[in-house]
């Protein structure tokens, strides 16, 4: 089976022909992806901006982590779900968007960034925790995640500009 194949099969199926035939369904998933998105950055942003330094909160960089972290992946999981649904109203469409493709290369940046993080700096997390200035690799973590995920919100912006409706 080929990849073409696939995706036709993919907007083939009833649950995508429902998507697209509601005229509620897709704004509703859209809207939820979006404040899913808005989550995920939100919380990501907290934690980011102490690890570049900013220590507003008042709060430790493994304090905020610690409870953060769980709304963070309750937020992507709908993000994917809903995205999921988004795509398979128009999976051909969606595959050949040069930023779609895009969206989703920087979305895998941004979770292989946060793992070197986890695997690495976040080990010697109780060195530096309460320093005004986190080291340079918490820094640069920090800084590269808000780039990595801001890219992510401008990518999936420009997709329903630059998306050729099939349907």
């Amino acid at each position: 089976m080929t990849l073409q194949t696939t995706l036709q099969s993919i907007y083939d199926l009833p649950l995508s022909n429902a998507i697209r035939e509601n005229a509620n369904a897709f704004p509703v998933l859209e809207s939820l992806h979006v404040l899913a998105i808005t989550l995920v950055f939100g919380t990501i942003l907290i934690v980011d901006l102490r690890l570049v330094g900013y220590a507003a909160h008042r709060r430790s960089a493994n304090r905020l982590i610690t409870e953060l972290l769980p709304f963070t992946w309750g937020a992507f999981v709908v993000a994917i779900i809903t995205g999921s649904l988004l795509f398979a109203s128009n999976a051909v469409a969606y595959a050949a968007n040069t930023e779609f493709r895009l969206k989703l290369l920087a979305i895998v940046a941004a979770g292989i960034n946060m793992a070197i993080f986890h695997a690495t700096t976040q080990r010697t997390i109780a060195q530096w925790d309460e320093t005004a200035a986190p080291p340079f690799a918490a820094r640069a973590a920090g800084v590269l995640s808000l780039v990595l995920w801001t890219l992510v919100i401008f990518l999936g912006r420009w997709i329903g500009f630059t998306l050729d409706v099939l349907f």
